[in-house]
This record gives structure tokens, C-alpha cells and sequence, in this order.
């Protein structure tokens, strides 16, 4: 599902990541773990395609990211890709139901060719898209909760709203940066059950990065950065 190869990345003169090797298959959870520094965010907003390496290849869901021009990248990750970051970032202005459908109402407006292979999407106009929303939002046992605004929900509420949110388009893959980093330990352990449900139930693809040691444990695979290098031993 994902498959780099020799990816290197530099920011003016500090190489963040060294020939990174790394393939994770489908229905795969891996966690990405490492001291702060070691260029774990970085890694991910590369394979997310919110950043491109200096070198190496970047195959995601058998497309070769790095051939897409800027347009078809946006119309690639609102397909393909779903991202949950450790602070929401869901607008305040709208409703919970409102926020999840966002990136719906963007992938129902990109039009042209994709220059990739197409992927449909569960919903064909903005009726059937809030349907599905609604939907998510009773996965995420908050139905009760789809006209209120985020500062109306607690914090475990909100990143549940997260996760709803990047999955509306049914991605292949979802991405996390330190999704529980800001919870307490109880939404910690239903938001990582919660990972492990999905994927369960629906065979999505995770990769996530993570301090939180007992979210590793629970992963199919650990991959420790140092240094900009995986380490091996």
C-alpha cells in the first residue's frame, strides 16, 4: 500500500531524513516511533504527499506520487488519504456533522483528469454525502452530537469527529501525527481501540506516529526512526 524507497530530505543544510526504505501493506497498522528530531513528522508528510523528498520514490495505493503535478496531488491525498493530526484542527465555525462533510464537498467539486487511477467515492451529490456523514458519526457513537460546535465537545469527542472526518472520503490509507498526544488516558485507549476497529471492520491501512509507547505495543509493526535512518536492530 505504501512503498518508499531511498527517501532523503533536507531543510537548508540539515538533512532530516538519510535513505529511508520502508514498505507497509495493506490493512497494515504500523507505528512510527522516535526521539523528537529523528524526522518522523517528516516522513509521514511525505508519504501523505504534503511534502516531496529531495530523492526516492513514493508509491502509494500503486501510484507513483512523485509524477503528479501540485493540482493532481490535492485530488490524489482527497482520495486516497486521510489525515488525523494530534490537535483536531477542526473549524469552529461549524457543526460536527459540518466539518466531516468538508472534505467531501471538496472532492465532489474537483473535476478533470486525475492521472491516476479513478477511486469512487461513497457518496454521489451533498445529500447522499451528509447521509454518510451521519453515518460515520454513529460509528463514532456521537450522533447525539452532530449539531454541535467543537467547543461544545469534549476531547475525546473532537478527535473522534477527526477520525470521522478523515475517513468520509473512504481513503486507502490513513496517516496520524501523535493522535492521542493531547488526550487523557481513557480517550487514549478508545481512540487507539478505535484504530484497530476500523481497521477490522472496514481494512484501512495506518501508519502513525506516536510517543505513546502503549499505542506502539498494539501495533502489527514498530518502526524506529534515529537519526533519520530506521534502525534495525
Amino acid at each position: 500500500m505504501i512503498q518508499l524507497n531511498n527517501i532523503t530530505k533536507s531543510f537548508d543544510t540539515l538533512q532530516v531524513l538519510k535513505g529511508i526504505d520502508l514498505s507497509i501493506t495493506e490493512g497494515e497498522i504500523v507505528s512510527i516511533v522516535g526521539p523528537s528530531g529523528a524526522g518522523k513528522t517528516t516522513l509521514l508528510h511525505i508519504m501523505g504527499t504534503l511534502d516531496r523528498p529531495d530523492s526516492g520514490t513514493v508509491n502509494v495505493a500503486g501510484v507513483d506520487v512523485n509524477r503528479l503535478k501540485s493540482n493532481q496531488l490535492s485530488h490524489f491525498r482527497s482520495r486516497y488519504i486521510g489525515f488525523v493530526f494530534q490537535f483536531h484542527q477542526l473549524l469552529p465555525e461549524f457543526t460536527a456533522l459540518e466539518n466531516i462533510m468538508i472534505p467531501g464537498m471538496i472532492a465532489l467539486g474537483q473535476h478533470g483528469s486525475s492521472g491516476f487511477p479513478q477511486k469512487s467515492l461513497p457518496f454521489s451529490n451533498n445529500r447522499t454525502l451528509k447521509s454518510h456523514a451521519m453515518s460515520l458519526l454513529e460509528t463514532m457513537n456521537l450522533t447525539d452530537r452532530a449539531d454541535h460546535k467543537p467547543n461544545q465537545l469534549s476531547g475525546g469527542e473532537r478527535q473522534r469527529v477527526a477520525v470521522a472526518r478523515a475517513l468520509v472520503n473512504n481513503p486507502s490509507v490513513i496517516l496520524a501525527d501523535e493522535p492521542s498526544g493531547s488526550l487523557d488516558m481513557q480517550n487514549k485507549a478508545e481512540l487507539h481501540q478505535l484504530f484497530f476497529d476500523l481497521r477490522d471492520k472496514f481494512g484501512y491501512t495506518f501508519a502513525i506516529v506516536t510517543h505513546d509507547e502503549a499505542l506502539a505495543a498494539m501495533t502489527d509493526r514498530t518502526i524506529r526512526l534515529i537519526d533519520g535512518r530506521i534502525d534495525n536492530q
